[in-house]
């Protein structure tokens, strides 16, 4: 969600309908857009979409500032030069769309996550999304540090995402609104666009780490790291095959949080987790924390979800602050972890009267969170125990 940064939430919905313009091509501009022009994309957002789908405008003004060379315009020729269509982005390591990944920017990933295409209602019908769009995927493309661009859609526009090169992939995790949302992909080394018989050779793919830091060594420095860090990311990806373990839900044990509770060697009036602690989504079984690592501490819950976004349905609803809830702390660094993902400082969401904003926990491996937080320069990190699985065996 997303994906990381200040977090945002963003989807794609595109209202130019019409897949074959019906009118001639209006004579369109295409650039970036600059922060004077964010107000005039936004009020084009507004008039687009419903009020349970539609950005913020502190979202806009945030991709513009952090991912400003993802955010499309298309304008009419001036002067004074006319906004009429936009598609912005933002970056994420991750392989698929999620809320943690539709809500992060991680600068130099290698995956565009995009938010939202949008044309203003006197200009749909004329082939300006299609147009964008087709330009768009070309400038992405000509920039060589891609490996794929991912998207949300209702499913009425998928024959017009096909028509532009992605691949349907089916129903999204991804909530926001009532209505279903579905991914699509294009992968930059099988992109062809609707239409064009050009053949382009696909990319070397890395099977082992060891093959990702070695197709790095032929480019600049500032190339081979961006390179090396996509490649890394899906050699990774492709040698995970161990078994999955089953997370052990909260909810599944009878004695509630008492079930989940050991003693601290040495200090033993210090309960800490007794089992090792896994990502709770199905499939995953991501190892988060070893047994016997995060201390169990009762304390004001925590309003971690962002506003932008609505709440993740994998994961259990913590009630509303000042109620308590159950927390792991673990500290003083993350290096207690075994595997976790953090978003950037997320503005707007802030623990206590410091002020200082909230860097978000996920699974590192699928995305799946918020799972807990930490303040910005913060030493304590906190995971719910209510939103993690646990190992029994």
């Amino acid at each position: 969600m997303r994906c990381t940064c200040g977090l945002i939430y963003g989807d794609t919905r595109i209202f130019d309908k019409c897949l074959h313009a019906m009118t001639p091509s209006l004579n369109v501009e295409y650039d970036w857009i600059a922060p004077s022009d964010v107000d005039a994309a936004y009020k084009i957002e507004v008039q687009g979409y419903p009020p349970d789908e539609a950005a913020s405008l502190d979202a806009f003004k945030y991709r513009q500032s952090q991912a400003g060379d993802l955010f499309l315009g298309a304008y009419l020729p001036g002067p004074p030069r006319v906004l009429i269509g936009y598609i912005c982005a933002t970056l994420s390591p991750s392989l698929t769309l999620t809320h943690l990944s539709m809500s992060s920017h991680v600068p130099s990933s290698a995956s565009v996550c995009i938010h939202s295409v949008c044309v203003a209602p006197e200009h749909r019908h004329k082939g300006v999304a299609s147009n964008l769009l087709k330009t768009y995927i070309a400038k992405l493309k000509e920039k060589g540090q891609y490996t794929r661009v991912l998207l949300i859609t209702k499913e009425g526009m998928r024959g017009f995402y096909e028509k532009a090169g992605f691949e349907w992939m089916g129903i999204s995790g991804v909530v926001h609104g009532k209505d279903k949302w579905h991914e699509m992909r294009i992968l930059f080394d099988t992109y062809t666009p609707h239409g064009d018989s050009a053949s382009v050779a696909p990319p070397e793919v890395p099977k082992t780490v060891e093959e990702a830091l070695a197709l790095g060594s032929g480019t600049s420095t500032s190339e081979q790291e961006t390179q090396m860090r996509a490649n890394l990311w899906d050699a990774l990806q492709r040698s995970s095959k161990r078994p999955r373990p089953t997370a052990k839900l909260f909810e599944s044990y009878k004695g509630g949080i008492n079930d989940l509770l050991g003693s601290h060697e040495g200090k033993e009036s210090v309960p800490v987790n007794r089992f090792d602690i896994l990502c709770p989504r199905s499939g995953c079984g991501s190892f988060i924390l070893k047994k016997g690592v995060a201390e169990y501490v009762r304390r004001a819950s925590v309003k971690m979800d962002p506003p932008q976004l609505p709440p993740q349905t994998l994961l259990a609803t913590l009630p509303d602050p000042p109620e308590n809830t159950d927390w792991w702390l673990i500290k003083p660094t993350p290096m207690q972890f075994e595997n976790i993902g953090f978003s950037r400082p997320v503005h707007g969401v802030t623990q206590g009267g410091n002020g200082r904003p909230l860097k978000l926990i996920a699974c590192a491996e699928c995305d799946l969170g918020p799972l807990g937080w930490s303040e910005e320069g913060g030493e304590e990190f906190w995971v719910a125990c209510r939103r993690v699985g646990y190992r029994a065996d």
